[in-house]
């Protein structure tokens, strides 16, 4: 039930104005300005006309809304998940090792194995959301990894199996980025733009939250196995929501002018030969797709290998310190499971507010005419020195009470979620037509460190018994040597790639 006041602010009507919604909607209906007209046969509408205001009953609640905000929000609350299942085997894998002897450089090994299935599944996600759109391949994602998840507690004692299932989390996982990417690229205009990517990856910083707060919890009243079956039932809950979102059709004709200019490419929204019948492309266009994809252009671009290299030197500070803070706050600072997972909230929790300013920070500069290469800049560099800065601090034995590594820790990775604003707008700006095939690309390579950097902290752990060494000096050269590739080589001038294929086909004939 929803209460509006019937000053005549809103669209479509004065004051004490009928306004009518009809569920369901067939064949959509627009009421005229005065909210006149008649409902067709079969539609049911509930509202209550009166002088000083209006009661109008609408379920789901969210239906009023533009399609493209409902998207945003449904694939949000799907990141929300996301993290929530990357982070459960953060906190899960201490009473785990414990129970099957594992030392720090197995437990490694079983964190890494989720990039290895991330890694794999960038491209060929990329590839999907372009071919047949963002949100199928979300929906398609968002279970895999879900039922990946449920099935852990069941082959953990196997490590094959074990490490399959981590694998199939990540393939799940890893195309959900270029799946937002493309829903953000088709709907959203640039002035919106950093609020959009800001909300839906905002999504992973809250799944974090709510996964260091619940798995503790629920690991020592319920089991550690609980953990996964409980997470793992969610993801399946938000595919049949996510159905019944992706039915409703609205009647709001902005809604609709969005939608139209997502496929004619004006006012700044994505032009896309992608329509909603590209699912039953044949295998044959499916071939010609990627035949058609300029590579060798991306490749090209000093932008894109700028982007590239500051992912990757983004994941490494980010994958580490998510699979082993935990530990590292449970056998450096001495705390139990609980305070340090609870300890472990805090990070995510601070990215949460910093987005919430990085982003308006970063749209508004560009609403008011300052160039958007600089706009990325200023906000990558912030994302990079701030945790570099805080790190090098935490490494160094200064003495330091436990509460006040923390809040350093605290502080710099949180600040370095202004890579919202600005890595990750960066494929929409450069190509909005390519964004999910180029964050496939850079997100391949940001995956690495998921592999490599998580197997290769535990390694050092064992080898060196130095967290300095072994979490914070890798993650400061990296946030150090990607903040200056990014001043040096980036741009987010946008490029037509397309264009470019056709001069360097055109020159070689010649």
């Amino acid at each position: 039930m929803r209460f509006s006041s019937g000053d005549g602010g809103g669209k479509g009507g004065s004051a004490g104005a009928l306004e009518k919604r009809s569920v369901p909607v067939p064949v959509p209906e627009v009421a005229d300005e005065k909210g006149g007209g008649d409902g067709s046969e079969g539609e049911e509408e509930v509202a209550v006309d009166g002088d000083g205001g209006k009661l109008e009953l609408r379920w789901p609640p969210w239906e009023g809304l533009p399609e493209r905000y409902r998207l945003m929000g449904a694939t949000s609350l799907a990141f929300v998940i996301c993290n929530m299942d990357k982070v459960n085997l953060s906190v899960a894998i201490i009473p785990m090792s414990h129970q099957y002897g594992w030392n720090s450089s197995t437990a490694g090994l079983v964190q890494s194995s989720f990039f290895w299935g991330y890694a794999l599944s960038q491209l060929p996600g990329g590839w999907l959301a372009k071919l047949i759109g963002g949100r199928t391949v979300l929906k398609v994602g968002v279970l895999a990894w879900s039922l990946s998840t449920a099935v852990i507690p069941v082959v953990a004692g196997f490590m094959p199996g074990l490490v399959l299932s981590r694998i199939l989390v990540g393939i799940g996982e890893g195309v959900s980025p270029s799946a937002a990417t493309d829903l953000i690229a088709r709907t959203i205009p640039i002035q919106e733009r950093s609020r959009a990517v800001a909300v839906v990856f905002g999504g992973l910083s809250f799944g974090s939250v709510l996964g260091y707060l619940f798995a503790p919890p629920i690991i020592q009243n319920l089991g550690w196995e609980s953990v996964f079956y409980i997470f793992g039932l969610l993801g399946v809950i938000w595919c049949i929501g996510f159905e019944s979102i992706k039915e409703l059709q609205s009647t709001d004709s902005e809604d609709i002018l969005n939608i139209e200019q997502a496929s004619t490419g004006s006012n700044g929204l994505i032009s896309s030969p992608v329509s909603l019948k590209s699912s039953d492309s044949s295998l044959e266009e499916m071939k010609d797709s990627i035949k058609g994809v300029p590579w060798r252009e991306f490749f090209k671009s000093k932008a894109v290998w700028a982007m590239i290299y500051v992912h990757f030197c983004g994941s490494w500070g980010h994958y580490t310190c998510l699979s082993w803070l935990p530990t590292f706050f449970s056998e450096e600072l001495d705390l139990n499971l609980t305070e340090a997972a609870w300890v472990s909230i805090l990070p995510p929790l601070g990215s949460m507010v910093i987005t919430s300013i990085a982003a308006p920070f970063a749209d508004n500069l560009i609403s008011s005419g300052v160039d958007t290469t600089k706009v990325r800049k200023i906000c990558q560099t912030i994302a990079f020195l701030s945790p570099a800065a805080f790190m090098m601090l935490s490494s160094v034995d200064l003495g330091l009470p436990p509460w006040v590594i923390v809040a350093f820790l605290t502080s710099g990775l949180a600040l370095s979620s202004f890579a919202l604003a600005g890595l990750y707008c960066t494929h929409q700006d450069i190509s909005r037509e390519y964004a999910s095939i180029l964050l496939g690309i850079t997100n391949t390579v940001g995956a690495v460190p998921g592999i490599v950097g998580v197997a290769l902290t535990g390694y050092l752990v064992d080898t060196t018994h130095s967290w300095s060494m072994s979490l914070f000096a890798p993650s400061i050269f990296f946030y150090l040597t990607g903040t200056v590739v990014w001043l040096a080589f980036f741009s987010s001038e946008p490029q037509d790639f397309n264009k470019s294929a056709l001069d360097s086909l055109t020159e070689s004939n010649q």
